[in-house]
């Protein structure tokens, strides 16, 4: 049995994005790097995780009400991932402060190729991963976003306090 996928182009800040969907839950938001061609057939979830990545931008939006169902990922990756949703907004944490949430201290190479596999940018925020000395590093989106996200989200909080 064919499955069917939903899926639109985001125009975000930071560039396009593909949010899809599987009619019952995003299933993917991640950013495109190379011009696209796609037919998009948007359901309603597509929609509701576009109009959410709007109101992000806007700093309207702090945390995603979205169902999310990953099409991959390991038992260890599926951990990883929920841990990135506990990093509250506008803050960070080291990789091995998440190997340390996950009970494996260990893990810190293991968490990071886990973020780096993270098939929900922005909405589980990866990007707020830094090393431990304090410095940028890694994000398949690219350091570019990764840098403006932090700075946007920081700004953001500014604004309102």
């Amino acid at each position: 049995m064919e499955s069917t996928t939903f899926n639109m182009l985001y125009d975000s800040p930071i560039g396009k994005m593909i949010i899809i969907s599987n009619g019952e839950a995003i299933i993917e938001i991640d950013h495109v790097n190379t011009e696209l061609e796609i037919t998009e057939n948007p359901d309603e979830l597509c929609l509701k995780a576009s109009h959410q990545l709007d109101e992000y931008f806007a700093g309207d939006r702090r945390s995603f009400d979205l169902p999310l169902q990953s099409k991959q990922g390991t038992e260890f990756q599926r951990k990883a991932w929920t841990a990135l949703t506990t990093i509250p907004y506008g803050e960070t944490i080291s990789y091995g402060e998440q190997a340390k949430r996950m009970d494996n201290p260990k893990a810190v190479r293991a968490v990071g190729g886990a973020n780096g596999k993270n098939p929900f940018s922005i909405v589980v925020p990866c990007h707020r991963v830094i090393g431990a000395n304090g410095t940028l590093t890694g994000y398949t989106g690219g350091m570019n976003r990764k840098e403006w996200l932090l700075n946007f989200e920081s700004s953001v909080l500014k604004q309102h306090k």
